[in-house]
């Protein structure tokens, strides 16, 4: 994820009131002057999104249908990538996203991102009873860093239940592609995606969102909003990084690209699927239990053999290992239909090698309309999970989490039902049909299960 070099806040970037801005000192009111002109821009009286927030205002003062949502008046911390994407989210957020919050009278104060891991600094020291939620505007590496930053605190507890939002400006926009399809809304992408999210802040519906809890042999602890992934589509995203100019066109680069040069990854995968029996946890102390977060008394230290009502993969051999929490992989990849971001299931994907080219390029090509699974492919291979462990037998394949690189090294996971709350389109997102619990055998683990 790039970040920019030092940028000074605008004007536009530093409003306390929908109506009255900080005060401006002599030598910065020419440039506050020309800002405030941009910042005047109103939503139009007959557009579509002002009669959505229109009617949203009078369905919820009805009483027999209670929301959870952000108070009004509302004050929000806006952390912004400049060099987001192809560059545009902060020319976005001024023409697109600051019109729309004056008209629902949300306040913000603009804090624009330097570095990599700044936002993850900013949030780990920032007073949050200053703020009603933090609005995150870029792509999910900076959502990724925020969660993490917050979840680093003393206080984490209280502090990861900070709402956040997602306001798309980024190369793949995945979770907010999500939480606009949780909300009943079309597939859509770019400025039309970034409208629908900021109209979602507007009316402030919270929801509960899965977070996973990850540890890698190396020691470290981390939490994920998103996904994982192995292999393939790993080495898409880290590949692709170069072309970051082109924006989500850069994915279906990088897929070609990889194609061309297809490999297989080796590694063992066990996991623990959704309504397997309990299992006897060895001695010792959970994980997790010394560090900041939730314990996690699925997982076991990874030194030691998996529980005995895990199931692993016989095959060694991959394509690709994805755990994906949300329906979206990137704004215009519906990859796991399935998905409704709660309910505290990890949807575990895996490619089996052997693959044709021509296959996983059909495959890649339906996930568009979130159709893949209905190639029938034999080699694709979904589970619904709870927890999950990967291990690479070598450095060949990377290893991404919610699109940032990792060391290429054991790793395991165990979702955290309703482990932060989201901005989303309805108080509470509606429970997808249960998953069907698995034996623990591999063959019935298969892509019957895509439906």
């Amino acid at each position: 994820m790039e970040h920019a070099s030092p940028h000074p806040l605008t004007w536009g970037g530093a409003v306390e009131s929908p109506c009255q801005p900080r005060d401006l000192g002599e030598a910065d009111k020419e440039l506050g002057a020309e800002a405030a002109r941009e910042a005047c821009v109103s939503i139009a009286p007959r557009s579509p999104a002002l009669r959505s927030l229109r009617e949203f205002r009078a369905e919820v003062t009805d009483t027999r249908h209670p929301r959870r949502l952000l108070p009004r008046p509302c004050r929000v911390l806006v952390l912004l990538n400049p060099q987001g994407g192809t560059g545009k989210a902060l020319y976005l957020f001024q023409n697109k996203v600051q019109p729309m919050l004056k008209e629902a009278g949300i306040s913000f104060k603009l804090r624009l991102t330097e570095r990599r891991n700044h936002a993850r600094e900013l949030v780990r020291d920032e007073d949050l009873s200053s703020w009603d939620a933090l609005v995150v505007m870029s792509g999910d590496g900076l959502m990724h860093e925020v969660v993490n930053g917050l979840m680093e605190r003393p206080d984490w507890e209280t502090a990861i239940q900070k709402p956040l939002c997602s306001l798309p400006a980024g190369s793949g926009n995945a979770l907010a592609a999500s939480v606009n399809h949780y909300a009943g809304n079309e597939q859509v992408t770019n400025e039309d995606l970034l409208t629908n999210c900021t109209l979602l802040l507007c009316r402030g519906g919270l929801s509960p969102m899965n977070l996973l809890s990850l540890h890698t042999a190396s020691g470290s602890r981390l939490f994920s909003v998103l996904s994982l992934g192995w292999g393939f589509v790993a080495d898409v995203d880290v590949e692709s990084e170069k072309y970051r100019c082109l924006g989500k066109i850069r994915f279906t680069l990088g897929t070609f690209l990889r194609l061309a040069a297809l490999r297989t990854y080796h590694g063992t995968l066990s996991y623990l699927p959704v309504g397997a029996p309990s299992s006897k946890i060895s001695a010792g102390p959970p994980l997790g239990c010394d560090q900041p977060g939730p314990v996690d008394s699925l997982l076991v230290p990874l030194e030691q053999p998996v529980p005995e009502n895990w199931t692993v993969v016989p095959e060694h051999e991959f394509v690709l290992v994805l755990a994906l929490l949300h329906s979206h992989l990137g704004s215009e990849m519906y990859a796991a239909p399935m998905a409704r971001g709660t309910g505290g299931v990890v949807h575990l994907f895996y490619l089996r090698a052997g693959v044709p080219r021509a296959t996983l390029l059909r495959l890649f090509l339906a996930m568009e309309k979130g159709t893949h699974m209905d190639l029938d492919c034999p080699n694709l291979v979904y589970v619904p999970v709870v927890a999950f462990r990967l291990e690479p037998h070598d450095s060949r394949g990377m290893i991404t989490v919610d699109g940032e690189q990792l060391a290429s090294e054991a790793v395991q996971g165990q979702v955290h039902p309703g482990g932060f709350q989201l901005v989303s389109g309805c108080q509470e997102l509606k429970p997808g049909p249960e998953p069907s619990p698995l034996p623990c055998s591999e063959d019935s683990a298969s892509s019957e299960f895509a439906s």
